[in-house]
C-alpha cells in the first residue's frame, strides 16, 4: 500500500469535485467526484468519510463500507482513513465508449443505524489515443477524364476519445492535382474527400502518392497519418452514384432473421458493362457486422441474418459500396445507420446490495433494514422499473435514487408473534406485456425484554405437615418468558415479607434456578397455622422485568399431643378428691371430668371411659362428656372409699391418651 504522503500527492494531482445534494429526511446525501481517466491504482479520488462528516472511529465501528453491486469494482474504500482509492486503472474508452457522459455510480453503507449514501465518479477523458486509420495505405482509382472539382471519398480516421479529444480535422500534403474537403455527417463524423483541381495527364504521370492526415483536438494535438495511392485510369469515366449518401433505418431488435430492412440503390451514367453495378460492404467492414447482416449483391437489399440485441449494441454504422464491371472499374460509396429499437425482451434484475440486518423488535418506525436495487437492459418504458411488496405491512420500501430503495420499518414488530418476515418483491418493467421478477428477503427480528415473567398461577397452596424435618422441599412455583436468551432466563426468589415480626425468609428457601422452596425449620402447628410468602420471578434483560406470585403455607396438624385434664385439678401430680353422700341416688352426677387437648380436628376430638374402679357396677362415665354419674344406691356394707381411674383419650393417629385418679 502507498505511503499516505504518496497518496495524498496522487489525490491533489486529480480533479474533483464535491456535490452534496439532500435527498430524504435522514439527511443522507449524494457525492459527485471528478477525476481523469487512466488514473494509478492507489491513488486517491477523495475522502468520503470527511465528506459525509463520519469521524475516524465511527468508520471502523459503523463498518463503512461500498455496497456490492454486479459489474466490475474498480474503487475500494480504505477502511482506516475513509478516502475512496482508484482499485484498477480505469480506461474511458473501454467503460463508456464513445458517450459524451462516463458515470460510474457507488453505494456507500454505513451501519448503526444503517444508512446509505449514492456517490458517483465522473470519469474525464483524457487524450491518450491518436487518431487512426484502418490501413496505413489505401487506393483511389481516377479516370483520366475526370472534370475538375469531382471528389473521392476516403475511408475516414477513428480515435476513441470523446468530444474536443476525437478528430478534429484531415489534412492533406501539398500536391499539383487534389485538395482536402472535410464533410460534415449528420452523425458528427467528418469524412475526409478528394477534390480534383487540376486535371490528369496519365501520359506523363499514371500514379500520385499523398499523405492524409487525421488530427484530433487534444492537448496536446495527436494525430495519425495514411498514405493514399491515387491510380489515373484511361476507360470507363463515371463512377456509380447512390441515391442518397446516408441511409438511415430503424429496426425491431427481435427482427426475425432474413428480413429484408432496407433497399439501396445506385446509378451509373455509363452504358454497357460500364454501367452493370454489383453491391457489397465497405473494404472495412468489421466480421461481426458480416455475421449480422448480408447484402444482395444484384439489387442493394440489405438482410438481418440473426437477431439484433438492443442490449449489445443500439446502432451500426457501415458503409456500402457500388461497383461497376467498366474497365478499369469505378465504385460509389453510401453510409448506412441501423438504429436497434428496444423490445422488452429482458426482465427487471432485484440486487440486494446489502443483506439485511436482524431488526429489534422494539426498533422505531422507519428503522433501515437492507437497501435494495432494481435495473432492466431494456430502455425506455420497457426499462421502467417498479418494486413492491406483497402480502406484508410490517415494512415497506422507500425510494431513495433513481431504481434503488431501502427497505424500513413500517409497524411495530413484535417477535414473539413473528420471529422472522419473508418479504417478497415484485420487480415489473413498463413494457407491454410487462416483464417481471420476483425474490424473497428473509428479515430476522431480535428479541427485546418487553415481556415479564408470569407464573403458572398467581396463588399457590401449599400443605405441609408440622415437625417435618428442615429442608424439605415444600412445592416448587414456576414462571415462563416469551422473550428469548438473557431476556428469557429466569431467577426466582422471596420477597421478604414478615410473620409475627420475624421475617418470612428465614423460615423458607426458594432455589433461585428452578423455583422450588424448601423449609428451614420444623414447624408446630400449635404456634403458628399458616404462612404467607411472596415470591418474584426476574428475568436478565436489561432492564431486567419481573412478576409476584403468592404463596399460602398451611401447617397440617399432626397428634403430637395428648389430651390434658384441667377438671377436677390436681396439684403437683396428687389424687383428686371428691366428697359424695352415701344416700344419693343412681345417676347423680359426681362430677365431670374435663381435658383439652393442644391439637385441632379429629386430633382434638376426645372420650372418656371408666379405666378402673373400686367397685365398677357404682359408677359410670359418659363417653363424650366425661361425666362421672352413679349407677346405683351405695350399699352400706360398702367401703367409704372408691378408687376410680379415667381414661381420656384422643381421635389421632396414632391415638394419645391420659388418665387421673379419683378418691371419693
Amino acid at each position: 500500500m502507498k505511503s499516505q504522503k504518496g497518496r495524498r500527492g496522487v489525490f491533489f494531482q486529480a480533479l474533483w469535485l464535491l456535490w452534496v445534494a439532500v435527498l430524504w429526511d435522514e439527511t443522507d446525501a449524494q457525492l459527485r467526484y471528478t477525476i481523469a481517466e487512466e488514473l494509478k491504482e492507489g491513488s486517491v479520488v477523495g475522502n468520503i468519510a470527511k465528506d459525509l462528516s463520519i469521524s475516524t472511529a465511527e468508520i471502523s465501528e459503523r463498518k463503512l463500507r461500498i455496497a456490492s453491486e454486479s459489474g466490475k469494482q474498480y474503487f475500494s474504500l480504505d477502511s482506516g482513513s475513509g478516502e475512496l482509492i482508484v482499485k484498477d486503472v480505469i480506461d474511458r474508452e473501454n467503460l463508456c465508449g464513445q458517450s459524451s457522459s462516463c458515470l460510474l455510480p457507488l453505494q456507500i453503507i454505513i451501519e448503526d443505524p444503517l444508512q446509505f449514501y449514492r456517490v458517483e465518479v465522473d470519469i474525464q477523458d483524457i487524450n491518450d489515443n491518436s487518431p487512426r486509420f484502418h490501413t496505413d495505405s489505401n487506393t483511389v482509382d481516377v479516370p483520366e477524364s475526370t472534370p475538375t472539382g469531382a471528389k473521392f471519398r476516403l475511408e475516414p480516421a477513428q480515435d476513441p476519445d470523446v468530444g474536443s479529444n476525437s478528430v478534429r480535422t484531415y489534412a492533406l500534403n501539398k500536391n499539383e492535382h487534389f485538395v482536402l474537403n472535410v464533410k460534415n455527417n449528420k452523425d458528427g463524423t467528418k469524412i475526409p474527400e478528394l477534390v480534383l483541381q487540376k486535371a490528369f495527364d496519365r501520359e506523363k504521370q499514371a500514379v500520385h502518392h499523398l499523405i492524409v492526415t487525421a488530427i484530433d483536438g487534444g492537448n496536446p494535438v495527436r494525430s495519425g497519418s495514411a498514405e493514399i495511392t491515387v491510380k489515373i485510369l484511361d476507360n470507363n469515366d463515371n463512377a456509380p452514384v447512390f441515391d442518397q449518401d446516408l441511409y438511415e433505418i430503424k429496426v425491431m431488435e427481435n427482427c426475425a432473421p432474413a428480413t429484408l430492412i432496407l433497399t439501396v440503390k445506385a446509378n451509373d451514367s455509363d452504358e454497357g458493362m460500364n454501367s452493370e453495378l454489383e453491391y457489397s460492404f465497405g473494404t472495412h467492414t468489421s466480421e461481426a457486422l458480416y455475421n449480422l447482416f448480408t447484402i444482395n449483391s444484384e439489387t442493394g437489399e440489405l438482410s438481418v441474418l440473426k437477431n439484433l440485441d438492443y442490449e449489445s449494441s443500439t446502432s451500426y454504422e457501415f458503409d456500402i459500396r457500388a461497383r461497376d464491371k467498366g474497365t478499369p472499374v469505378m465504385e460509389g460509396h453510401c453510409r448506412v445507420q441501423v438504429t436497434v429499437v428496444d423490445v422488452n425482451d429482458n426482465a427487471p434484475e432485484i440486487i440486494i446490495a446489502s443483506s439485511p440486518k436482524p431488526v429489534r423488535e422494539d426498533a422505531s418506525g422507519g428503522t433501515m433494514v437492507a437497501l435494495i436495487n432494481v435495473k432492466d437492459l431494456d430502455s425506455g418504458e420497457n426499462g421502467n422499473v417498479t418494486l413492491t411488496m406483497t402480502g406484508n405491512n410490517a415494512f415497506k420500501l422507500k425510494p431513495t435514487f433513481a431504481n434503488h430503495y431501502a427497505l424500513v420499518t413500517d409497524a411495530k414488530l413484535d417477535r414473539e408473534k413473528f420471529p422472522e418476515y419473508n418479504i417478497e418483491l415484485k420487480a415489473s418493467d413498463s413494457g407491454s406485456p410487462p416483464l417481471f421478477t420476483r425474490q424473497i428477503v428473509k428479515v430476522m427480528i431480535l428479541d427485546a425484554n418487553d415481556n415479564a415473567p408470569v407464573f403458572s398461577m398467581p396463588v399457590y397452596s401449599v400443605y405441609i405437615k408440622e415437625n417435618t424435618a428442615p429442608g424439605s422441599i415444600l412445592s416448587t412455583v414456576s414462571a415462563s418468558d416469551l422473550d428469548t436468551g438473557e431476556n428469557a432466563k429466569i431467577t426466582y426468589s422471596v420477597v421478604d415479607l414478615k410473620n409475627q415480626n420475624v421475617p418470612v425468609s428465614s423460615y423458607f428457601y426458594i432455589n433461585s434456578e428452578n423455583g422450588s422452596i424448601f423449609s428451614m425449620h420444623s414447624f408446630d402447628y400449635e404456634k403458628m397455622k399458616v404462612f404467607q410468602l411472596r415470591v418474584q420471578a426476574k428475568d436478565h434483560g436489561s432492564p431486567s422485568l419481573s412478576s409476584n406470585a403468592t404463596v399460602h403455607v398451611f401447617i397440617v396438624d399432626q397428634n403430637d399431643n395428648a389430651p390434658a385434664v384441667i377438671y377436677p385439678s390436681t396439684f403437683m401430680g396428687s389424687v383428686s378428691h371428691q366428697r359424695m353422700s352415701r344416700s344419693v341416688k343412681a345417676g347423680h352426677l359426681v362430677t365431670k371430668v374435663t381435658a383439652v387437648d393442644a391439637d385441632s380436628g379429629h386430633n382434638a376430638w376426645m372420650s372418656y371411659r371408666l379405666a378402673e374402679a373400686t367397685d365398677a357396677s357404682l359408677f359410670s362415665v359418659t363417653f363424650h362428656t366425661g361425666e362421672v354419674r352413679t349407677s346405683a344406691l351405695c350399699p352400706e356394707q360398702d367401703d367409704s372409699s372408691q378408687r376410680l381411674l379415667i381414661e381420656i383419650k384422643d381421635n389421632g393417629e396414632p391415638v394419645q391418651s391420659t388418665t387421673s385418679l379419683w378418691i371419693y
